[in-house]
């Protein structure tokens, strides 16, 4: 299935009660745990504010699959790098837009170990 942000249909059945990791393209390359450490248990969509270019689309996008697919917790794992800051100020719109849910935010350092890690 597919796992970029633009490419997902938000009514797929695979999100019906996921906990979703929404992930900068980047983190996977930069995190040799990242498939045991965030994605083991979750549902995987990625995106990159800087390179994709309409933002808006995937914050209204997010707040349907939220609104409607029950998902269940959302965390956004981003880089220590300006660019990633929006990937959660997509995640923090698409949350106001649709209902209340848990969002966590893990920031990795440049050699990809984890620097913060917060609930928001």
């Amino acid at each position: 299935f597919p796992v970029q942000l633009h490419l997902l249909n938000p009514h797929a059945g695979f999100l019906q009660g996921s906990h979703l990791l929404l992930a900068a393209d980047c983190t996977a390359f930069a995190s040799g745990e990242f498939h045991n450490r965030f994605l083991k248990g979750k549902t995987l969509a990625i995106a990159c504010p800087k390179l994709d270019s309409d933002t808006q689309m995937y914050i209204d996008k997010l707040a349907v699959m939220i609104e409607h697919s029950g998902i269940e917790t959302l965390t956004v794992l981003v880089m220590e790098v300006p660019c990633c800051g929006g990937l959660v100020r997509i995640a923090e719109r698409a949350r106001e837009q649709s209902k209340h849910l848990p969002v966590k935010v893990i920031v990795l350092s440049l050699d990809g170990t984890v620097k913060t890690e917060q609930w928001i």
